[in-house]
């Protein structure tokens, strides 16, 4: 037999492995339209979920940076996680599902509460720790977001300082807050109530206090609005949390 005919024959063996042996191999990358301000996406997801996502700007930065940090490399994948264009276009991403395996119970259950934050919305650093059980882990929980692994579909950009300020962003200060208007929220009518004094907004017909950019507290009457610097003094002058955005009481950042 000739060297070509014994290639020839070893080509032919060659296949594709078994999914679940290349699912511990591999991990699948796609290109996906994200929203106006962060553009298109490199998406990378296993059989358990999403755990990745980046500009494609420089896909092999990307790839390089993916290899070091979940020790495998990437693969073109056919088709997109199904829900994922969806999720992109309504920035809602809590029907998706997540591959956080790598990442501490404290880190999953940062994420997974940032997940809960409607479009349109933000909430505090102080909120998100005393939603997974440690609220005085405020700048604990601000890391772990700092270094989410799916920005954009777990939507850190919608959590921010208790004085109303952005806080920083994965992919800069800037991409948040237009990410944040293209949501429409109102981050400026915030920072002002902040420098007011006024951290919570509460209604004098509803006796509710709420965030500022709870979608009850923008349909509160600027005559019916009440401005509190802390939970506690809104709950001492008789007024009851918002259910919704279920305000906690301010913790500094």
């Amino acid at each position: 037999m000739t060297i070509d005919g014994l290639l020839d024959q070893l080509g032919a063996l060659q296949a594709d492995p078994p999914s679940p042996i290349a699912g511990r191999v591999f991990a699948d990358v796609v290109e996906a339209e994200g929203p106006e301000p962060v553009g298109l996406l490199l998406v990378a997801f296993t059989d358990h979920g999403i755990c990745y996502v980046r500009p494609a700007a420089d896909p092999e930065a990307v790839a390089e940076e993916f290899r070091d940090r979940f020790r495998r490399p990437l693969r073109s994948a056919t088709r997109p996680p199904r829900g994922l264009a969806r999720a992109l276009r309504s920035g809602r991403g809590s029907g998706l599902d997540y591959d956080l395996r790598t990442l501490s119970p404290f880190e999953r259950s940062v994420l997974r509460t940032a997940l809960e934050i409607p479009r349109g919305e933000t909430r505090p650093y102080a909120w998100v720790a005393t939603e997974v059980g440690r609220p005085r882990a405020v700048r604990a929980a601000a890391t772990v977001l700092g270094r989410n692994p799916v920005p954009v579909l777990i939507p850190c950009h919608r959590v921010v300082r208790s004085d109303g300020q952005e806080g920083e962003y994965l992919f800069g200060t800037d991409v948040k807050r237009r990410l944040l208007a293209h949501e429409d929220v109102n981050l400026e009518e915030a920072k002002g109530l902040a420098a007011t004094g006024a951290r919570y907004l509460a209604s004098e017909t509803t006796r509710v206090v709420c965030y500022p950019t709870c979608h009850h507290a923008r349909r509160i009457a600027a005559t019916h609005r009440v401005g509190f610097r802390s939970l506690a003094q809104a709950l001492d002058a008789g007024y009851r949390a918002c259910g919704h955005c279920r305000p906690a009481m301010a913790v500094s950042t």
